[in-house]
């Protein structure tokens, strides 16, 4: 972890600021310096990021969301990363994640169920993707993961090639999401030319259990390691709203600094009837923007992408997301339901003098 300077004295600070910040001006004045000292290269340990959640009430969030934004546009830039999925193969799946409509064990009365698209349907969609103002197209299917085909399977290789075709007709660029991949499967990803994979954590290894059991957290970062390992860039990211404390919000963030994710999916849950976490209420829109800044004061170079949810949880107040730490969104349809038009997208980030692009990746880890 890169230390604060000898002139700073960050630590103390983060201890003591509750009792120093009964004014606004107070809060604001900290939270500026905090920003800076990230800004020149301080990381924040446990202590201070489970500090910063202490922050309440929309006046005090909206000061916080005010530093990530500082640190976003020093670190990261005004360009917001934009890229489409679709899902390749929908339903049926043998995981039991309580979040998701496509599980056998829970399935959604209104989730889809089909096999493989054909690689002539994915590039009809990867262009209408790319004509919408997307950068990247991330495939993405259904199942614990390609790492468990049956050998007589082709669908791997259905999917190389369609990755091969969409290079070779567009000029988007191909993403993958299939689940646990070995180190041979990876290597072969990267071969047929993908570049980034997703492969969320979804939640810190505590809370995970809760969530998942047919599966282990550590299956997740397994996979994650592999794709690094052969030189593909990790979509990694999460699930904010399904009952986690917010030391368990810090863990993931911390979790993913650890592995050196390129990118971070922030995904607000939109609870799917007939799921485990189908009558969870809503998150706060407040406490979503609390915790998009948050992961951007930890992750400070990260893409940290609007993800699945936003339309559902944010409502009126996406715009803010954009203001607290977020450079990147997924736009169109998501997996099981439906997003707002691209266009809708492309007009509000002109509105908050955003461009729509590709974002840099972090420089250099330095954790």
């Amino acid at each position: 972890m890169v230390q604060a300077p000898p002139s700073t004295n960050t630590q103390t600070n983060t201890k003591t600021f509750l009792s120093l910040s009964d004014t606004k001006l107070h809060l604001e004045k900290w939270l500026q310096n905090l920003a800076e000292q990230i800004i020149s290269g301080y990381r924040l340990n446990r202590e201070e990021a489970i500090t910063l959640t202490q922050i309440a009430g929309q006046e005090d969030i909206l000061l916080l969301c005010e530093a990530a934004d500082r640190v976003r546009k020093a670190c990261c830039g005004n360009v917001v990363d934009l890229c489409s999925i679709i899902n390749v193969k929908s339903g049926g799946c043998s995981e039991n994640c309580s979040f998701c409509s496509q599980s056998a064990h829970h399935p959604g009365e209104a989730s889809p169920v089909y096999g493989l698209k054909s690689t002539e349907e994915i590039l009809a969609q990867a262009k209408a993707a790319e004509a919408g103002g997307a950068k990247r197209f991330c495939l993405v299917s259904q199942g614990r993961g390609i790492k468990y085909n049956s050998p007589k399977s082709t669908e791997f290789e259905q999917i190389l090639d369609t990755v091969r075709q969409i290079i070779a007709e567009t000029n988007i660029k191909p993403c993958c999401a299939l689940g646990e991949v070995t180190p041979e499967q990876a290597q072969a990803l990267a071969e047929a030319g993908v570049t980034r994979y997703n492969h969320n954590l979804e939640a810190s290894e505590e809370f995970y259990p809760e969530i998942v059991t047919t599966h282990s957290w550590n299956d997740r970062v397994e996979t994650v390691k592999n794709l690094k390992a052969a030189g593909i860039q990790a979509c990694t990211g999460g699930i904010i709203g399904m009952g986690e404390t917010w030391e368990n919000r810090i863990d993931l963030a911390l979790a993913l600094r650890e592995l050196q994710v390129e990118s971070v999916p922030l995904n607000l849950l939109n609870p799917r009837e007939g799921t485990p976490l189908g009558e969870l209420p809503k998150l706060d829109p407040y406490d979503a923007l609390k915790a998009i800044a948050i992961f951007r004061l930890i992750l400070p170079e990260q893409i940290i992408r609007y993800a699945g949810g936003r339309e559902a949880v944010m409502g009126e107040l996406q715009a803010l997301g954009l203001k607290a730490g977020i450079n990147a969104m997924l736009i169109g349809h998501y997996l099981t339901t439906l997003g707002q038009p691209p266009e809708t997208d492309q007009a509000m980030l002109e509105s908050l003098g955003l461009k729509g692009g590709e974002a840099p990746i972090p420089k250099a880890f330095s954790y």
